[in-house]
């Protein structure tokens, strides 16, 4: 058995194989014309993953991204992708996050997509801005309730979050005491009313919101409060619950924001940070990855044959592993491009 990471990068998807967690080797690197912001392995098949392009719709492997074809090619359906979520009760239904804000949805495995076009029907969605020219207001991420696929949750780039619990007939703002600038969206998978979210700071840095990266909500959304605050840093991206230890979260903070960094020599002065006690304190994680901290960590993957084994990859393309479930780390043998996400899976 064999561990495989897909990578998502700003030159299309890279696979990387390896027989122990330590050594790898790039197998496969396709759709370098596209910048893929997100990956999705399908959860019946490691061989078929799904990746959101920013410009051409939702593009399909089925042999662990050797070739890939558009399955919707002629046809309606998204174009800018974000994000892509599967439906946790249907490995046939995935969701598509767009820029500028959409939500489609395909139950055929990407041939043939539907627009929620109800999203539109909050009016606060019309009015949202985003701070940098070359990127339209869009969806960041969807997260879907393991317990009930009608409740879903969808991060607007810059403006808060919307939730649904019919499917996505109705929608609801939520945009009470969090960051307006929502990342990313973790259910605990005990108690989906149990949400975690990371963020930008948008809100932080301009004193308007009581927390600072980190939020969580014990009632589904209805209220917040921030997590994380033993720290000054204000900007996160990845986060994520241990697949078997479901109180330990893991998540990276930086200093400022991606423009801030680009401009000091330190860079993104960033760090990984865990909680053992589903979010009420925070630690920070020592070892490779923290020491590395020009670069930011922009997603987590987990091993699913060994949940002890999890991995970092960093916005410039390096690649990081721990098999102690983040107690200490060590860097890949191998590079990528620049990346936004990485997925995991065996074959």
């Amino acid at each position: 058995m064999a561990s495989i990471l897909y990578v998502a990068t700003d030159e299309g998807v890279v696979t990387l194989k390896s027989a122990d967690g330590h050594n790898w080797k790039q197998e496969h690197h396709g759709l370098k014309d596209w910048q893929v912001p997100e990956v999705a392995v399908s959860p019946q098949a490691p061989n078929k993953v799904f990746a959101a392009t920013r410009g051409d719709g939702v593009w399909v492997s089925e042999d662990f991204g050797a070739t890939w074809k558009k399955p919707c090619y002629g046809k309606r359906g998204p174009g800018k992708v974000r994000c892509l979520t599967f439906d946790p009760h249907d490995a046939s239904t995935l969701y598509a996050g767009t820029e500028p804000i959409d939500v489609f949805v395909t139950h055929d495995e990407a041939k043939n997509w539907q627009r929620l076009d109800t999203v539109w029907n909050i009016p606060y969605v019309s009015t949202i801005t985003y701070p940098v020219a070359a990127v339209e207001p869009h969806v960041r991420d969807i997260t879907i309730d393991a317990n009930n696929s009608q409740i879903m949750y969808v991060a607007l780039q810059v403006g808060y979050m919307l939730k649904t619990t019919d499917g996505g007939k109705n929608w609801e703002l939520l945009n009470k005491n969090l960051d307006c600038d929502v990342h990313t969206i973790v259910l605990h998978p005990e108690d989906s009313n149990k949400i975690y979210i990371a963020t930008g700071g948008h809100d932080s840095r301009a004193g308007k919101a009581p927390g600072r990266a980190l939020y969580s909500s014990a009632d589904g959304g209805k209220s917040w409060a921030p997590m994380a605050m033993e720290f000054q840093e204000e900007y996160s991206v990845p986060l994520t619950v241990h697949p078997t230890k479901h109180d330990v979260l893991y998540s990276a903070v930086a200093k400022g924001q991606p423009g801030q960094w680009r401009k000091r020599n330190t860079g993104a002065e960033a760090f990984l940070i865990q909680s053992t006690d589903a979010g009420k304190s925070w630690k920070k994680l020592d070892g490779a990855v923290s020491q590395a901290n020009h670069s930011f960590v922009e997603s987590f993957a987990f091993d699913p044959a060994n949940a002890n084994n999890m991995y970092a990859a960093q916005r410039n393309g390096d690649l990081f592993g721990s098999d102690d479930s983040g107690a200490s780390w060590f860097k890949l043998n191998v590079n990528v491009p620049a990346l936004s996400d990485m997925k995991a899976t065996v074959a």
